[in-house]
């Protein structure tokens, strides 16, 4: 399996773009499309339109996360597909369905589940276990959101992976199915070996000067030169446009001056408290009792304040702070239950409150530390402020200097020169591009198949005119020019002799050899003989083959309700093989804990497709529909 893995990344990358999208909307949306208007966006649900902007936004944060996740596995290429980007509307599509109905419903989940969740996160998390609120404060920003903004979209999403496993977790597979398959991976084949080498077979081939012409006729394909260019281009990205955005000390002073609330720094308190922990339904006495507990220890820390933190070692049964003091580190709006915030607001510096109640039981709190709100001076937000003018001055001249990028490799289209001079861009060269991309290119614009096929149109090879403006990546457009064509060729025979003979002579060895072993093949299963086959060793799906993987896959393969059974295969470069199976048995002791894992990925999948059925029935609920002109413009 993990051989598997590391010999076919590619295909583990087509595997990762579908787990990106959530296994939930895997599901097609003929049934909802529609020739619409585009001005309708490119979808509907629930009345709500998605619009081309959004499904934008929701392709180039799939590429984000899969270009983190792959590393330098990743290739672009694959998330640029209709395939993929249609999975992301469809993917856009089953999210507006299910928070449509979580939303029909008023579900919802609590301020501490909410809280709970970002504890978890280890970059919001303090060595004492709270939250750290300006790591969280920053992640935010960086998603370009406020914290309200981010609570609610995690409150969201929290709220649909409740639904999600509610309906996933209704769903099971009769154990005699799980049974029956964990039987099938754990059951082991005696089998015994016996192979014909290629090496074997290559004294007796004799390779004629017309056997090698006959190989270059009929693989012709395998000695094409593909046509080459050499070629000019240049780039207009982000940095491009950096360099051509400056902004003034008089800009940073009036935008300051006009935004003084954003650049005050809030009160910042700081808290400990002591949690006696009683569920809202207790009993009465287990209530009382409770009171009680608090009461006292309100009592204690009252008359001794400096003992606040003995106390709360000894005496709270909040997990996340009692070790730590009671402490609750800097306090903001929108962290903590109501109750609690609101006690620990009106308290002043140092005051210990009266017991506040609250869906955990109850709290004795102390607010340690009050620091004032201030302004923060203009020294101190000026590179903010540049940064944020810098960005909004960009949005706007990447769109006007892309459209001059754009038109003047068109309108004049032979040479590059004005498009450079404008722009103040730089001409590159490259040599022995072919139509496909070079995986020795790796990431380089030229390196894109919608570029390489501009490059190599009549236009540009013929005309020698500028290519257009081809979009490589987000925000990333390059044109080219064909500096030198070279038609495709075909390799001399004389070059390519001895390696044409050498690849006849083993293919005339694997013949002889395969001719041989499927003689052998018939000869055994008609007498059951063993002579000339080795030693038996045991094959199974759990475990390494002792044995050619190719050869183990057949025995495993071959139809074993007559005992012995022999299947024959050839083995890639080797030879031929043919297999005995002299006995099939299950294991003296089975792994119970991997046949369990294997009953839960069993009802997991059953899970998955009940969510699968869900969400198809939501999108009929919230009537989604698809405007096939609008997803067909982006898709193409």
């Amino acid at each position: 399996m993990f051989d598997f893995v590391r010999n076919n990344k590619r295909v583990m990358q087509g595997a990762l773009l579908l787990l990106i999208v959530p296994s939930f909307v895997l599901v097609g949306l003929e049934s909802y499309q529609d020739r619409g208007n585009a001005n309708e966006g490119v979808a509907t649900v629930a009345g709500q339109k998605v619009t081309q902007q959004e499904w934008d936004d929701a392709q180039r944060r799939q590429i984000d996360r899969a270009r983190q996740m792959m590393g330098a596995q990743f290739d672009q290429k694959l998330f640029e597909t209709p395939e993929a980007k249609q999975a992301v509307l469809n993917n856009l599509v089953a999210e507006r369905a299910l928070n449509a109905e979580i939303n029909r419903n008023h579900m919802t989940v609590s301020d501490q589940s909410l809280l709970n969740t970002l504890l978890e996160i280890p970059g919001f998390r303090k060595a004492d276990g709270t939250l750290d609120g300006e790591a969280y404060k920053a992640f935010a920003a960086s998603q370009g959101m406020t914290r309200p903004m981010f609570e609610q979209r995690l409150a969201r999403d929290l709220a649909a992976q409740q639904l999600s496993s509610a309906i996933q977790g209704t769903a099971f597979a009769p154990r005699s199915v799980a049974s029956r398959l964990s039987n099938i991976n754990d059951q082991e084949r005696e089998v015994q070996e016996l192979v014909f080498p290629i090496t074997n077979f290559l004294p007796q081939v004799k390779v004629t000067d017309d056997m090698v012409k006959a190989y270059y006729d009929k693989n012709a394909a395998l000695f094409q030169i593909p046509e080459q260019v050499k070629a000019e281009y240049v780039v207009f990205d982000q940095s491009v446009v950096e360099s051509q955005v400056q902004v003034s000390d008089a800009e940073v002073t009036e935008y300051y001056n006009k935004n003084l609330k954003s650049y005050i720094t809030p009160e910042q308190r700081t808290a400990s408290h002591i949690l006696i922990t009683v569920p809202r339904d207790a009993k009465p006495a287990d209530q009382a009792a409770a009171k009680a507990k608090a009461e006292a220890a309100l009592a204690e820390v009252r008359k001794n304040p400096a003992s606040f933190a003995a106390v709360a070692k000894a005496q709270s049964q909040d997990p996340g702070s009692a070790q730590a003091g009671g402490d609750l580190g800097v306090v903001e709006k929108g962290l903590f239950v109501k109750p609690v915030e609101d006690a620990i607001y009106a308290l002043r510096e140092g005051e210990i409150g009266n017991l506040v109640q609250s869906e955990f039981g109850w709290h004795v709190i102390k607010v340690t530390s009050v620091k004032p709100a201030s302004q923060k001076p203009l020294e101190a937000a000026k590179d903010e402020i540049v940064a944020d003018l810098k960005k909004q001055k960009m949005s706007k001249k990447y769109s006007e200097l892309a459209e001059t990028f754009s038109n003047t490799v068109y309108e004049q289209s032979d040479s590059l020169k004005p498009v450079v001079d404008k722009l103040g861009l730089k001409v590159q060269t490259v040599d022995n591009l072919t139509r496909k991309p070079n995986p020795a290119l790796g990431d380089s614009p030229v390196n894109n198949e919608k570029f390489l096929s501009a490059l190599f149109g009549v236009d540009a090879v013929k005309n020698k005119r500028n290519t257009e403006a081809v979009e490589v990546a987000p925000s990333v457009l390059v044109s080219g020019r064909v500096l030198e064509f070279r038609p495709a060729t075909k390799r001399p025979l004389a070059d390519v002799e001895a390696q044409i003979r050498q690849r006849v002579t083993i293919e005339e060895a694997a013949r002889l050899a395969r001719a041989a072993g499927e003689q052998k093949l018939a000869a055994v299963k008609a007498s059951g003989d063993a002579a000339g086959f080795g030693e038996a060793k045991i094959v199974s799906r759990t475990k390494e083959p002792p044995l050619n993987p190719t050869g183990a896959i057949a025995a495993l393969k071959a139809d074993v309700s007559k005992l012995p059974a022999y299947v024959g295969v050839e083995l890639p470069g080797q030879g031929y093989a043919v297999y005995r199976i002299g006995k099939v048995s299950q294991p003296a002791q089975p792994d119970q804990a991997r046949r369990e894992q294997e009953a839960q990925q069993i009802a997991g999948i059953v899970g998955q497709q009940e969510m699968v059925n869900y969400i198809e029935a939501l999108k009929v609920k919230a009537k989604a529909k698809v405007n096939a002109k609008a997803a067909q413009t982006k898709a193409e």
